[in-house]
């Protein structure tokens, strides 16, 4: 992207830092001028923040309205907002760069409240909150919607899902990962991407409730339903590169995935019951699972504005039939830049995930007599747990045998190098797999460079290249892991699971 501008030397909260604010607009006249009072209007000094407005190729007054306001500008042709962020990130003079849209209008403390994410050196990203003052039913439907999904978010310590709309980064992370996609020439999905690349390679992204923004919503279900349609016109796109993603986020309620599955075999099998009776059976049911899914929502809105709980109904089927509609478009058109690959697509992760879960389990099944044994002949704890990263720099407990246990078995099955038997439960409960790069200990994944962060895409394992070879350091073993996964494929598990049962059978032999 491009090297930026150095930093200036002013501070916030005590910490030598500055702020860069982008704001790409497009044709935003009319509603540029309220942002970027509100802008101005921030509980932080003057000198600590700058705001940066991208003209992207408007055709009306978002120049001179930007240049009256006093904002940085910054003009470019045409190519959609995540090319005009990519310009203000490089445009940017501030350590943490913060974006808003043109028709949003952040309250006083969102940019202090943002900013204070990132005291932790361990935060790369951060998103806030959607607030209204709109009175359409439509518009307070949107609404309620995005709360009931803050619900889900305010519940984690991490997330993956950064829009826009109110989202901070460090600056150095988005240069590193050349920022946002212009592939998503529109208002898409251009922003989910960027977060859930990130959030893969095992940065920290978290959710700041205070940090809010007032939008303009949508105001009818015409205007609905082509901005859904639209966006899963985009993912689409991008699951062909974050396969994973079609499975959880942190955003994206399991409730809607199912509703959209549940309306789409009801408009298959409709007019499909003219030929064959049985399927209109199952459009009834498939009816009946949608009516009965959209209830958690209805009641959450009933408590929050009972004129949105009334009509929800009819929205969510609208919401279900866009996305399905946009997703199904998106699978079957031709013509996107591939500009990605997945480390594991969709198939191979299936795959392993399958042989991972079929071998864990037998493998407990048959040392569950063993493992009894040990625990009946060993005073005390024979297990220990450590704390690892996994997939995505998530953290989990790893299980070992204690290494300093007084048992007789115990001592034999270390000296078999059995010891990690136990690690079978981690694989059956996917926080492992048999074949990966090392479990990472916690102190070291801080010190990983952005590339080597690309092992965190895929999850650890009790057998590896790392593991095979024996006696790297630190930046060796790095670099073997990541062509691990740069390099990816079936067959290379396999021969690694090959060459780690022939090294343990001349290890128990001698």
């Amino acid at each position: 992207m491009g090297k930026p501008p150095k930093p200036g030397g002013d501070s916030i909260s005590g910490c030598v830092i500055m702020i860069s604010i982008v704001v790409p607009a497009y044709n935003a006249a009319p509603l540029l001028e309220r942002c970027l009072r509100a802008l101005q209007g921030q509980n932080l000094p003057a000198k600590e923040y700058e705001i940066i407005v991208v003209d992207d190729g408007s055709t009306d007054d978002t120049a001179r309205v930007a240049s009256a306001m006093g904002a940085r500008l910054i003009r470019i042709p045409h190519g959609g907002p995540a090319a005009a962020r990519n310009a203000g990130i490089r445009a940017a003079r501030g350590e943490i760069i913060l974006f808003t849209d043109a028709d949003c209008e952040p309250t006083p403390h969102w940019a202090r409240s943002l900013a204070a994410a990132f005291a932790d050196p361990g935060v790369a990203g951060a998103k806030g909150t959607y607030l209204t003052r709109q009175r359409s039913l439509v518009a307070r439907f949107v609404q309620v919607e995005y709360e009931e999904r803050y619900r889900r978010m305010v519940k984690r310590s991490r997330i993956d899902f950064i829009d826009t709309y109110s989202a901070g980064y460090r600056r150095e992370v988005l240069i590193q990962n050349e920022g946002f996609n212009p592939v998503f020439s529109g208002p898409t999905v251009e922003d989910q991407e960027l977060s859930f690349r990130l959030a893969a390679k095992g940065y920290r992204l978290v959710f700041v409730p205070q940090a809010q923004v007032y939008h303009q919503h949508v105001t009818s279900p015409i205007s609905y339903f082509r901005r859904k349609y639209h966006i899963g016109h985009g993912k689409a796109v991008m699951l062909k590169w974050l396969p994973e993603k079609a499975i959880s986020d942190s955003h994206t309620p399991q409730t809607l995935k199912f509703q959209i599955v549940s309306l789409g075999i009801a408009c298959v099998a409709l007019p499909g019951g003219l030929l064959w009776q049985p399927l209109w059976y199952l459009a009834v049911a498939s009816i009946g699972g949608f009516v009965l899914s959209t209830v958690p929502f209805i009641r959450y809105a009933w408590h929050r504005d009972r004129a949105v709980a009334l009509v929800a109904l009819p929205m969510l089927t609208v919401r279900a039939a866009a996305l399905g509609s946009g997703l199904l478009v998106g699978m079957l058109r031709r013509g996107h830049r591939e500009t990605q690959r997945p480390p594991i697509t969709g198939m191979q992760r299936l795959a392993k995930r399958l042989l991972d879960t079929i071998a864990a389990l037998t493998g407990l099944i048959i040392a569950l007599p063993l493992l009894v044994a040990l625990r009946v002949a060993s005073p005390g704890r024979v297990l220990e747990r450590r704390e690892r990263v996994g997939l995505n720099g998530q953290p989990f407990r790893m299980y070992v045998l204690r290494p300093d246990g007084n048992s007789r078995l115990l001592r034999w099955l270390h000296r078999l190098g059995l010891d990690v038997l136990p690690q079978l439960a981690n694989v059956l409960r996917g926080e492992m797999s048999l074949v990966g790069p090392c479990p990472e200990d916690p102190q070291t994944v801080p010190a990983y460079t952005d590339a080597q962060r690309r092992r965190l895409l895929v999850r650890p394992g009790i057998i590896g290249p790392a593991q095979l070879r024996g006696g790297l350091d630190l930046q060796a073993r790095l670099a073997l892991e990541v062509d691990y996964v740069e390099h990816y494929s079936l067959q290379g598990d396999f021969a690694l699971l090959w060459r780690a049962i022939g090294c343990w059978l001349h290890h128990v032999r001698g």
